[in-house]
């Protein structure tokens, strides 16, 4: 029982804090392929 105690909050909140980051982490992932493609349509637009 007291091992729970002593590293049931630590995992909980471990596992909480890497719900969160792989979120922001899709997020950023999808602006990153947002912007490249922004990029590649200018780039185009300047060898015309």
């Amino acid at each position: 029982m007291q091992l729970l105690g002593n590293f049931g909050f630590p995992i909980a909140v471990t596992l909480f804090l890497l719900v969160k980051l792989e979120k922001k982490l899709e997020q950023l992932e999808l602006a990153i392929h947002a912007l490249s493609k922004a990029f590649s349509k200018q780039e185009g637009k300047s060898d015309k």
